[in-house]
């Protein structure tokens, strides 16, 4: 039986997901986007990883880096899993947009910090 990842991998995780739908996003504007759906499955796939990998962080790791939003990462897993019937994929769009480079640069911050100790 396999063990279950340590914190620092499972952020790695996050971060290879952010990064896979940067790539599978990179040519492609919302229009393109909206009427894809293997780009759309394959962007709500890896922002359920995200979630998923969010989930499990321990929260130790959690308070220390209490300024990502770990709850809405969560919750929006929850949605893309649990409330599957309500994905708006426009949504997803301006998460992607507005949030995942952000979310992205306090990751790699996260394991240069935690990698070096």
């Amino acid at each position: 039986m396999a063990t279950k990842p340590p914190d620092i991998e499972r952020i790695g995780h996050m971060v290879e997901s952010i990064n896979k739908i940067f790539r599978y996003t990179e040519e492609l504007y919302i229009d393109d986007f909206l009427k894809n759906d293997l780009v759309q499955d394959a962007v709500v796939k890896n922002f359920e990883v995200i979630g998923e990998a969010a989930y499990h962080i321990t929260s130790d790791l959690k308070e220390k880096y209490n300024h990502i939003e770990w709850s809405k990462i969560q919750g929006l897993r929850h949605i893309l899993v649990h409330d599957y019937y309500q994905i708006n994929p426009e949504i997803l769009w301006d998460t992607k947009e507005q949030h995942l480079q952000v979310l992205l640069a306090d990751l790699e911050l996260l394991l240069e910090k935690e990698v070096k100790k």
